[in-house]
């Protein structure tokens, strides 16, 4: 399967919000918000039916009713290392949306194999058949 190659975000549909995180960094924890909170509107992106279908299953719970997909980054120390690892995030799961899946092709049976199959049925049937109780005519 390809790689997604990185989707430019236009900065109109994006909303940042600093908030307090959890985790190593001592008191710096409790006096800097330092996890960032990144929503996207989806419909500003400008996204072909096929893309926001695939980029909605791909989302999951992460994309609330609105069309906007919430990402929350907290594992960095600063705010900056923060805010661009969702920018990273988001642009990689726009990305994997625009990868269409290839189609399956159905493939059919052959005479051959269903005949190998049928006979294996009969086999199996005739030694079931002969697990019953003996008659003594």
């Amino acid at each position: 399967m390809e790689t997604p190659e990185p989707f430019v975000l236009p900065e109109d549909a994006l909303e940042e919000t600093f908030i307090a995180s959890s985790g190593p960094g001592g008191q710096n924890v409790n006096k800097v918000a330092t996890a960032v909170q990144l929503r996207c509107d989806v419909f500003k992106l400008g996204l072909a039916p096929p893309v926001y279908r695939r980029l909605k299953e791909l989302a999951g719970s992460r994309m609330t009713s609105d069309g906007e997909i919430v990402i929350t980054a907290r594992t960095h120390r600063s705010q900056d290392a923060n805010r661009q690892e969702a920018r990273a995030r988001l642009a990689e799961l726009i990305g994997k949306a625009h990868i269409r899946k290839p189609k399956r092709i159905k493939t059919k049976v052959s005479r051959a194999a269903k005949a190998k199959r049928l006979e294996g049925k009969k086999q199996r049937g005739a030694i079931k058949q002969g697990r019953g109780r003996i008659s003594l005519d």
